[in-house]
C-alpha cells in the first residue's frame, strides 16, 4: 500500500513541476516578445507531445522490491521436514542472491539482504501447513492476500499442491513455484499457467521400481499399500503402471488414511506372504515404521526380497532391522552417492551457509548430512530456478508477472544431479533412480543408487495424460504396455552410471 502511495505522490509532484515550468516559460515569452515579428529562415520546430499519464506511470514504476513467501508443513505427517524445506530456500538465496542467513542453526529464521538484478527480495512470510488442503489454502491466503507476497515457493504435500494450483488460477498476477509436493493432478490436470514445478511427481520418482520387481526380483504378483490421498495414489501409480506394463499383476490394494496411528487392520487386509510374490509400500511421514511393524505382527518378519518401498523408506532406513539389507527403494529425484562434481558442490553449499539444524527427528544434525534430503533439494532447486528466471527479467515483475512466468516456463536449472527442464504443463522432466538398502561398515543401513532412468516425463511413457483419469484407488488399471525404459535402465556401480 505504501509503495502505491509513494508512486501516486511522485506523479502529483511531477505534474506540479511541469505546470510551474510551463507557467514560467509562458511569462518569459510574453515579456520578451517583440512588437513586430522578425522574419526568420530557421526551420520550424515541433514540440514533443507530452506523455500521457499512463506512460509516465509506466516509466516510473518498475519493481522496487519483490516480496517472497514460503509455504511448508510444520505440523502433520510431514511437519518434521519443515527445517529442511526452509534450509533449501534460504541456502539458494544465500548462494545465488547474496542473502545473509539469519541463523545458521535455525533455517526457519529465514534470510535478509537478498537481491536479484539489483532488486531487493524480502522474505515476508513463512506458512505453516499440516498436509491438508484447507490449511494450505488458509496459509496461502494469509501470505498472498494479507501479507502481500508477490511470489510463493511451496507447498510440501500432494493435496495441498492441488489446492494451491487451483488458487493460482484465480490469481494470475502472482507466481507460484512448487516446493516438493508430488501429486500428478497438480500440473497434469489443473494446469495453472502461473504454477511451476521443478521436481518430479510421485509416479516419475518410482520409475524403475516395477521393472526391478518383475525382472530382477521375479515377482509375478504384488500387493500395494498406499496412503489414501493424492500423493499416495500418484506414487503407487508409478509402480503399478510399470509393474503391470512388464507383465506383473497387482492383486491387492490397501488404503490406510494419512496420519493413521494403528495399522493393524490394514495389515490384516493384505495377502499372506505365501499368497503373493511381493509388497510395495507407499506409507509416509509418521506412518512408515508403524505400518511395517503392524505387518510383522500380523504376517511375520520382513523379507528384503519380498518388500519394496517408495521414497519414504529413505528417511526410515536407519530404523530398519539389519536383515532388510538388499531391499529396493523408489527414488526421490536424489542420488547423493553419484560421482558428480555437482553432488559434492551441493553438499558444500549447504555446509557454507548452515551449521547444525533440526533433522526430521528433531535432532541437531550437520547441514552436510541433510544436504541431499529430497525435501531440502526440491525446495533448493525451486528457489534456484526462481532466482534464475528473475535474473532473466531483470527483477522486474511490474508487468503482472508476465515476463517472469514466461521465463520460468523456459528455465532449465542445474540441480545437484543434473539439468531439470519443464514440459508444456510447467512440470519437471527428471532423471529417476532405483536405490537399494545396503549395510555400512559400522553395521548400520544406508542407501546406494543401483540404476538411473534418464529423462522421465509426466506422461510416464504414455501411461498418463490429461485425458485419462488421475491416479486414485483404482487408477491406473493393470495392463501390459510398452515403456521405453523397461529392461533399459542404466546400471550404477559405485556411483558411476554404466552408460
Amino acid at each position: 500500500m505504501s509503495l502505491r502511495k509513494s508512486k501516486v505522490m511522485r506523479l502529483v509532484i511531477m505534474a506540479a513541476v511541469i505546470a510551474l515550468v510551463a507557467a514560467a516559460c509562458g511569462d518569459d515569452e510574453e515579456e520578451a516578445a517583440p512588437t513586430t515579428a522578425a522574419p526568420t529562415t530557421a526551420a520550424p520546430t515541433t514540440a514533443a507531445p507530452e506523455p500521457e499519464p499512463e506512460e509516465m506511470e509506466e516509466e516510473m514504476m518498475g519493481t522496487e522490491v519483490i516480496n517472497l513467501a514460503v509455504l511448508s508443513d510444520c505440523e502433520g505427517a510431514f511437519g518434521g521436514f519443515h527445517d529442511q524445506d526452509l534450509a533449501g530456500v534460504v541456502a539458494a538465496f544465500a548462494e545465488f542472491a547474496g542473502a545473509t542467513v539469519t541463523n545458521p542453526n535455525k533455517p526457519t529464521d529465514g534470510f535478509t539482504g537478498a537481491s536479484v538484478a539489483g532488486v531487493p527480495v524480502e522474505l515476508v512470510g513463512i506458512g505453516c501447513a499440516d498436509d491438508t488442503a484447507d490449511k494450505a489454502i488458509e496459509e496461502t491466503r494469509r501470505l498472498m492476500e494479507q501479507i502481500g507476497a508477490d511470489i510463493m515457493i511451496g507447498p510440501l504435500s500432494g493435496d495441498e499442491s492441488i489446492a494451491v494450483a487451483n488458487y493460482a488460477k484465480d490469481h494470475p498476477t502472482q507466481t507460484f513455484v512448487n516446493g516438493t509436493a508430488g501429486a500428478m493432478d497438480t500440473t497434469m490436470h489443473v494446469q495453472a499457467p502461473n504454477f511451476f514445478r521443478f521436481n518430479g511427481d510421485g509416479a516419475q520418482w518410482n520409475a524403475g521400481t516395477g521393472d526391478y520387481a518383475k525382472n530382477v526380483l521375479g515377482w509375478d504378483t504384488a500387493a500395494v499399500v498406499m496412503d489414501d490421498y493424492s500423493f499416495g495414489w500418484t506414487s503407487a501409480a508409478g509402480f503399478i503402471a510399470e509393474f503391470c506394463a512388464a507383465g506383473g499383476d497387482v492383486t491387492s490394494r490397501v488404503f490406510p488414511p494419512l496420519n493413521t496411528t494403528d495399522y493393524s487392520s490394514f495389515a490384516a487386509q493384505l495377502p499372506d506372504p505365501d499368497e503373493v510374490d511381493g509388497y510395495f509400500w507407499v506409507v509416509g511421514g509418521t506412518g512408515t515404521i508403524p505400518s511395517l511393524k503392524a505387518f510383522e505382527d500380523a504376517k511375520g518378519s520382513l523379507n528384503p526380497e519380498q518388500h519394496m518401498g517408495n521414497l519414504f523408506w529413505e528417511f526410515a532406513v536407519g530404523a530398519f532391522d539389519p536383515g532388510m539389507a538388499g531391499a529396493y527403494v523408489g527414488g526421490f529425484g536424489t542420488a547423493a552417492d553419484l560421482a558428480l562434481d555437482s553432488v559434492s558442490e551441493h553438499t558444500a553449499i549447504m555446509d557454507r551457509h548452515f551449521d547444525d539444524f533440526p533433522d526430521p527427528g528433531g535432532n541437531m544434525t550437520p547441514a552436510a548430512l541433510q544436504a541431499h534430503s529430497g525435501f531440502l533439494v526440491n525446495y533448493f532447486v525451486a528457489a534456484k530456478a526462481l532466482i534464475q528466471a528473475l535474473e532473466e527479467v531483470g527483477g522486474d515483475i511490474s508487468d503482472d508477472h508476465q515476463a517472469l512466468q514466461a521465463a520460468l516456463a523456459d528455465t532449465t536449472v542445474e540441480g545437484p544431479y543434473g539439468p531439470i527442464s519443464l514440459d508444456s504443463n510447467r512440470q519437471a522432466i527428471v532423471d529417476s533412480y532405483v536405490r537399494q538398502i545396503v549395510a555400512n561398515d559400522d553395521g548400520s543401513l544406508g542407501l546406494a543408487t543401483v540404476a538411473v532412468i534418464p529423462g522421465v516425463d509426466q506422461s510416464f511413457g504414455g501411461a498418463f495424460s490429461p485425458d485419462i483419469d488421475p491416479p486414485g484407488r483404482e487408477v491406473p488399471t493393470c495392463e501390459v504396455r510398452d515403456l521405453p525404459w523397461i529392461g533399459n535402465s542404466v546400471p550404477v556401480v559405485d556411483g558411476v552410471p554404466q552408460s
